[in-house]
């Protein structure tokens, strides 16, 4: 339509540094979207940590019971995780943020071109150095996609501990209908779709990263038309990141902890057992390989009896050391368990509320920052 002018767009440019340069744009714009609704699940799980800083609840390993902790706590762990997940979208861009455009085919042009002005006037940081290099490398894309990967398996573990929270074997938190699906069959079920799918995608994302690491493998320098298979699972896997860090968003600010059913489970399977043992170590100066032995003698003797460790008396907790005494109360109790804690980043009420409290204004200062 236009004529002549058209005809020379093509001057010292090819599809090989045309296309790489447009794909490096597009990354460089996701990460930064990745960045951004990153930060709006971790402002949801922080602020939904506050709200819960002192709700007991069950800390589990090998999902067996294990020590009580609080509600809070266990959000706010996800909330570490997604701001490394964060900062490796950030470290992305650095690397990625240099500009192929006027390397050509693979080994430059001819024509008196100025790459320091393309380079300024798409933003990227400086010129690649090596045109070779330009056309024919993807790490730019492996990279995010192995930050996602670590993403997706971090999305699809909360995935999993919802889905097992709503349960009836748990029966933890409460989905509004919104956020679920019932049978096409069964009247009575509410199941957690969402979450399942976000698990789900999980394979969707870390599948993309293993295809274009087979992809680059075997390639010699420089470009091969293999190249041409790093888009569709590119968009696919960010797509798919994406819409599972908006489900679980959507997850988080609408579930509703059951607070009774929680505080109970904290209480069972003589979930203050170590603190039993600490207490008798920190008190009796007995050593802890011997205060285990001793825990270990009186849960076995709760068990027979059906009883809870803090339903033990004074005359039978004396039966396995003479040296105890009523002090021992203060902590056979899981209220009392978690407000003892008092190392940096433990389950302690007050340091879930100071450290919530911390990642909201973080937060809040990002999300200014960035208008």
């Amino acid at each position: 339509e236009i004529g002549d002018p058209a005809k020379r767009l093509h001057t010292a440019r090819s599809r090989n540094d045309q296309v790489v340069t447009d794909l490096k744009l597009y990354i460089r714009k996701k990460n930064n979207k990745l960045v951004k609704e990153i930060s709006n699940l971790q402002y949801a799980l922080s602020k939904k940590a506050k709200d819960s800083y002192n709700m007991l609840m069950p800390g589990f390993t090998h999902m067996q019971t294990a020590q009580p902790i609080t509600f809070g706590h266990h959000l706010l762990a996800y909330v570490e995780m997604l701001s490394r997940d964060k900062t490796r979208f950030i470290d992305c861009n650095k690397r990625l943020n240099e500009n192929p455009l006027g390397s050509g085919a693979l080994s430059g042009t001819s024509f008196p071109i100025n790459r320091k002005m393309t380079t300024k006037s798409l933003g990227f940081n400086k010129p690649m150095q090596n045109s070779l290099d330009a056309v024919s490398s993807r790490d730019f894309i492996i990279e995010p996609l192995a930050a996602a990967s670590i993403l997706a398996s971090h999305l699809s573990r909360f995935s999993e501990e919802i889905i097992l929270w709503v349960s009836e074997g748990f029966d933890f938190i409460e989905l509004p209908d919104s956020l679920a699906t019932g049978s096409s069959i069964m009247p009575q079920k509410k199941n957690p779709d969402i979450a399942e799918l976000v698990r789900g995608k999980n394979g969707r994302v870390i599948g993309a990263l293993m295809s274009i690491l087979v992809v680059m493998k075997g390639l010699p320098l420089a470009y091969s038309k293999d190249l041409q298979e790093d888009k569709e699972l590119t968009f696919d896997a960010i797509d798919n990141i994406l819409n599972s860090l908006e489900a679980i968003n959507a997850i988080v600010k609408k579930l509703k902890p059951k607070k009774e059913n929680l505080s109970s489970a904290a209480q069972k399977s003589y979930s203050t057992a170590t603190d039993l043992a600490d207490w008798l170590v920190s008190n009796l100066n007995i050593p802890f390989r011997e205060a285990h032995k001793i825990t270990g003698n009186i849960v076995r003797y709760c068990e027979k009896k059906k009883i809870k460790l803090s339903e033990l008396t004074i005359k039978e907790l004396k039966s396995f050391n003479k040296k105890i005494n009523d002090d021992i109360f203060n902590v056979l109790d899981a209220e009392q368990s978690v407000n003892q804690k008092k190392s940096f980043g433990s389950t302690s009420p007050l340091m879930v509320k100071k450290s919530a409290a911390k990642w909201i204004k973080k937060l809040q200062n990002e999300k200014k920052k960035n208008l």
